[in-house]
């Protein structure tokens, strides 16, 4: 388990030191994820304790999101103060995901030569 946690760390590790190094508009963390990502599919599959201590972090991720509620707790007066420009912000960009998602959708409908429920 020591040595999958410390394979992850040192992904994310390398992710951060590209991205300051490089410049490059991404966080460090995804660099570090797409460069694991590329390293399993090199390897052709996910280890056994690599894939076991991943299970663990995962069982165990509701406890990570315990401090960023922590800290909407903390900086309610400000999110009170900018409630109307978050609450428009939400809602748009919820639209916004569906109407992309819709339209994705009917593309790759169509690309794979399906038809829509309404085709004849």
């Amino acid at each position: 388990m020591l040595e999958s946690l410390t394979l992850l760390l040192a992904c994310q590790l390398v992710g951060e030191v590209a991205v300051a190094y490089f410049a490059i508009p991404v966080p460090g963390p995804v660099v570090g994820m797409v460069l694991l990502f590329l390293g399993l599919c090199i390897r052709r599959g996910v280890p056994a304790p690599l894939q076991q201590t991943a299970n663990g972090l995962l069982s165990n991720l509701s406890l990570l999101f315990v401090p960023a509620g922590t800290g909407v707790l903390l900086h309610v007066a400000l999110i009170r103060e900018a409630l109307l420009p978050i609450g428009v912000s939400l809602v748009l960009s919820t639209l916004v995901a569906v109407a992309v998602t819709a339209l994705a959708m009917v593309g790759f409908e169509k690309l794979a030569g399906r038809k829509g429920p309404d085709a004849p």
